[in-house]
């Protein structure tokens, strides 16, 4: 699938969405009308004031406007006590959209004039159904984390257990979902492999997905080949510029497993711009790494770690990998 098949796709399901936002605001209408008939009266009387206006308008009859406004504004202060004693609230009959910022139609009017953020996310979601990655949220979220995993017994380095370690980590990743919004705020994971980063990476995500905002998780090998494709202007199924938009706009980037992949002067240019720009613009990111600081020292430019050790916070993963634990418990349970 093209990216314009996506976009026609999203396309039909706003407009299934204002098809039932307006069967929704008939029916609401109807109950509300049989409630308080005057409400109704006030509705016809204010579509006749719009013509009023309009005609007023064209003939430029300044007083007449004001007076028709002036009117207008007592009707709608009437209305809105009409709503509340018969039970409703004031936008009861205008609360139908999936979306209030766009009422679904994908794209913002006025100053913020273009596509709206719910249209970015469902970009980001058909992206997450074509990786099959929205099935990975439903077994890797919070629900589903177990701190047994993680031994008790003290490392000898760093003097504190692993599940201490994850309990303080776990804490931490809960008050990053519950201030996501509030205030820009970065997280580093590192640790050795099968540690359960990018398990926690996943649901932080799922989180912050239900709570609405825009979230783009993106495999570091992933991100530097859609950097290189853009480099050097490849087709690709869905354009990489697309994507990389997607990389500076969501409002929560997750880069995972960073190190793993194959970096060239170019890709480690942008990933450095990506990273520094969504600093300057309050938009939060988590990294992943099987790198420590020190590691990320010998292996990405001075001034992007610079960056990191600056605006993130670092969360080490300490013990043995929890995968040989989960395939030994199955096994007990079975």
């Amino acid at each position: 699938m093209n990216r314009t098949d996506l976009v026609n796709e999203i396309m039909r399901e706003y407009d299934r969405d204002r098809q039932a936002a307006s069967r929704l605001k008939e029916v609401r209408t109807a109950e509300v009308y049989k409630k308080s008939p005057e409400i109704e009266a006030i509705d016809e009387s204010l579509k006749n004031h719009g013509i009023e206006i309009s005609k007023a308008i064209l003939s430029g009859q300044k007083a007449a406007i004001e007076q028709i406004v002036k009117e207008n504004r007592r009707k709608l202060a009437k209305r809105e006590k009409l709503l509340k004693s018969a039970g409703f609230s004031n936008d009861y009959l205008e609360n139908i959209y999936k979306c209030l910022k766009c009422r679904d139609t994908g794209f913002t009017e006025g100053a913020d004039r273009g596509k709206c953020d719910c249209f970015k996310q469902k970009m980001i979601s058909k992206y997450y159904q074509m990786s099959n990655l929205s099935k990975t949220f439903t077994g890797e979220n919070f629900d589903n984390f177990n701190i047994k995993y993680y031994s008790s017994s003290k490392d000898e380095n760093s003097g504190i257990s692993p599940r201490e370690m994850m309990e303080l980590i776990y804490k931490e990743a809960v008050e990053f979902v519950e201030n996501f919004g509030q205030k820009p705020a970065n997280l580093f994971f590192y640790g050795k492999v099968g540690l359960g980063k990018t398990f926690l990476c996943n649901c932080i995500a799922k989180e912050i997905l239900d709570k609405g905002h825009t979230v783009l998780y993106a495999p570091a090998a992933r991100l530097f080949k859609i950097v290189e494709d853009a480099r050097f202007r490849r087709e690709e199924m869905i354009a990489p510029s697309e994507q990389i938009d997607f990389f500076y706009s969501a409002e929560l980037l997750i880069i995972d497993d960073l190190g793993t992949e194959f970096s060239t002067i170019a890709t480690q240019s942008a990933l450095f711009d990506i990273v520094n720009s969504r600093i300057l613009d309050g938009r939060s990111t988590i990294i992943s790494s099987n790198l420590s600081p020190k590691d990320m020292e010998d292996s990405y430019s001075d001034r992007f770690v610079s960056r990191l050790l600056e605006h993130y916070g670092f969360c080490r993963f300490l013990g043995s990998d929890i995968r040989q634990a989960k395939k030994y418990a199955f096994k007990e349970e079975a």
